[in-house]
């Protein structure tokens, strides 16, 4: 896996992935506009996505009828430096029709303790908590 960071400006980068997606990032002084979201929280994203994906994947494969996945995350940070996160809670929201909520615990159990990357690699400095709800569409 690849990437590529530009500064740009200021405190605004341009970030590329190897597969040659890109985003602007960034930080500014207090009370000035952002350029986009920072490298930190750039993190927590993408650990929310890693997990999402891992949700979807396996309650699709397990047969069940899954239409939406969000994942909320709160994250509390170290006060000294490197201010590593100390605390990451996800809280998934699985919406769908007739979904097994032991399917969806599991699914979720498995994401965050097992095949996420991410999660896995910040569960070294911080505490990972998860819960759920489900939501029938039907």
């Amino acid at each position: 896996m690849k990437a590529r960071v530009k500064w740009v400006e200021d405190r605004t980068f341009l970030g590329t992935s190897g597969s040659g997606h890109s985003l602007v990032f960034g930080t500014r002084g207090q009370g000035e506009t952002t350029p986009g979201p920072s490298a930190m929280e750039l993190l927590l994203i993408g650990t929310g996505g890693c997990s999402a994906w891992d949700v979807v994947s396996i309650l699709e494969k397990g047969r069940q009828d899954v239409e939406d996945v969000v994942v909320e995350l709160d994250a509390e940070r170290a006060e000294t430096d490197p201010k590593v996160f100390t605390s990451i809670h996800l809280h998934f929201i699985v919406k769908g029709r007739a979904l097994s909520e032991s399917r969806v615990a599991r699914a979720i159990e498995l994401s965050v303790d097992k095949y996420c990357s991410a999660a896995a690699m910040l569960a070294k400095t911080a505490r990972v908590t998860h819960d759920f709800e489900v939501v029938d569409t039907a």
